[in-house]
């Protein structure tokens, strides 16, 4: 039987997943993301990474008949590559997207970003506009930056690796990178005003097959000389893709959960995209504009869970939500202040905790937060859950409790990228089944408590936007 193994590199965890032709789950095997510090700025650590891969790849090569690779990354990242040079062909560290260098040069940048209206790229802290890391890297070191002969989008640098070939793809061009002009499907006028058009290789679709697996991670690996690497994709774009195959013209959303929540959408036609709330435009793998809403989900659990002294893997049961709810306590964003639709606020807990489970609380401001992402897309038909979120049922059945006609569905894969991933490698690629369907929670008092909780945060907001001015 043939198999597919998926390079998934999240900003948490990484993983090597290996499923069969019928996508079902062979192999799956995780490490830890880590970051290296150094005197130039914070950086992946890609060596780390390519190590334990081919590691990786070794143990399963000799235990499958690998056939195809996929390969699905976080977005907001690229590296500066020598083709002709050794090693890891870098010419410059690929540099951590939270590292806030980049939003440093925030004035000289703004000079040559383009407009909102035509890149739908919000203007983000730190590195989370890949548009800005480039730009910084060019001044900072132009010498280095000189010498790269491509850029190639994250996904498809790991590809370059196992291939040597190179090209590029418009799932991660499309991702709040400044670099992507979605309505034209063209770079945007950045590319060509900084003269980077020639340094990005030929773009490909991301279902499409590179080639097979070069010699040298032959050698490292023991794959077959036949086995082919797909170009890649974007890794909420991924999940994403799984329900174009089953909704076709349907209205549907896609909630993809992790370090980040993401919520995309094909039935927000009338939405209006508001740069100042984190609200963007993606572009999935056909190239088509999705409007997206998104907020580091995640991050923002733990942080609530760690201020109230409990851990974010803390069990709690309705009646730690109807304490929540009883008591009036509300957590109020923004528990991380580089993302969501309400940057700039500083997270705060309203109310006395003194009978309050941490993650109860944690649970709630998450279904509210995606409750409210969901209605600033104007998002019609079936909502889907993947990922993180996942685990946490009852989160899950407070936004089916939220959104009233909505159906809510949660997926059968708790890693919904996986699958997306490995479809594009088939011939034949398979839609997903269309997941459980989520019951809602009978609870007391919720919408009462998602109104007021809408009140704080817009009075929140109003009070930064003052304070600012």
């Amino acid at each position: 039987m043939s198999n597919i193994l998926i390079l998934d590199i999240g900003k948490t965890n990484i993983k090597v997943h290996v499923l069969d032709e019928h996508l079902e789950s062979r192999f799956e095997k995780t490490k830890r993301n880590a970051v290296v510090e150094n005197p130039l700025y914070p950086h992946f650590d890609v060596d780390a990474i390519w190590d334990w891969f081919c590691e990786a790849v070794r143990e399963v090569s000799d235990a499958f008949s690998i056939t195809a690779i996929s390969v699905t990354t976080h977005g907001a990242t690229a590296a500066l590559v020598d083709r002709q040079g050794s090693g890891n062909g870098l010419v410059l560290p690929i540099l951590d997207y939270e590292y806030a260098g980049p939003g440093a040069i925030t004035g000289d940048y703004t000079g040559v970003r383009p407009d909102f209206s035509e890149t739908r790229s919000p203007d983000l802290s730190a590195g989370l506009n890949l548009g800005r890391q480039l730009y910084w890297l060019q001044q900072r070191f132009p010498q280095a930056f000189g010498q790269a002969t491509d850029i190639l989008l994250y996904p498809q640098y790991w590809v370059w690796r196992m291939t040597g070939e190179r090209c590029a793809e418009r799932t991660s061009l499309g991702c709040h990178t400044d670099l992507w002009a979605p309505e034209r499907n063209d770079y945007s006028s950045l590319v060509d005003r900084m003269g980077w058009r020639a340094l990005f290789p030929e773009l490909k679709t991301a279902d499409s097959l590179v080639g097979p697996v070069c010699s040298d991670f032959i050698a490292r690996t023991g794959l077959p000389a036949s086995c082919q690497v797909a170009v890649g994709i974007h890794d909420s774009n991924a999940s994403y893709l799984r329900y174009l195959l089953q909704n076709d013209g349907q209205p549907f959303s896609v909630i993809s959960t992790g370090t980040w929540a993401i919520t995309m959408t094909n039935s927000g036609g009338n939405a209006e995209l508001d740069e100042s709330r984190d609200m963007l435009m993606n572009v999935d793998c056909r190239g088509t504009p999705v409007p997206c809403a998104r907020f580091m989900g995640g991050r923002e659990y733990e942080a609530i869970c760690y201020r109230l002294g409990s851990y974010p893997e803390e069990p709690f049961s309705v009646e730690d939500i109807d304490t929540v709810l009883a008591d009036a306590v509300y957590a109020l964003p923004q528990f991380c202040d580089t993302s969501g639709p309400f940057s700039g606020t500083p997270g705060r807990i309203e109310g006395s905790i003194d009978r309050i489970n941490g993650a109860a609380l944690a649970s709630v401001y998450s279904a509210l937060m995606l409750d409210l992402e969901l209605d600033l897309l104007k998002a019609r038909g079936a909502v889907f859950v993947e990922g993180a979120f996942l685990k946490n049922s009852l989160l899950c059945r407070m936004l089916a409790t939220l959104r009233g006609d909505n159906p809510v569905y949660l997926s059968n894969d708790s890693t919904g990228t996986v699958k997306g991933a490995a479809s594009l490698a088939l011939s034949d690629p398979q839609s997903p089944e269309g997941g459980l369907l989520c019951e809602p929670l009978s609870i007391d008092g919720l919408d009462h408590y998602r109104a007021q909780w809408r009140n704080y945060c817009q009075a929140l907001a109003v009070e930064s936007s003052a304070a600012s001015l």
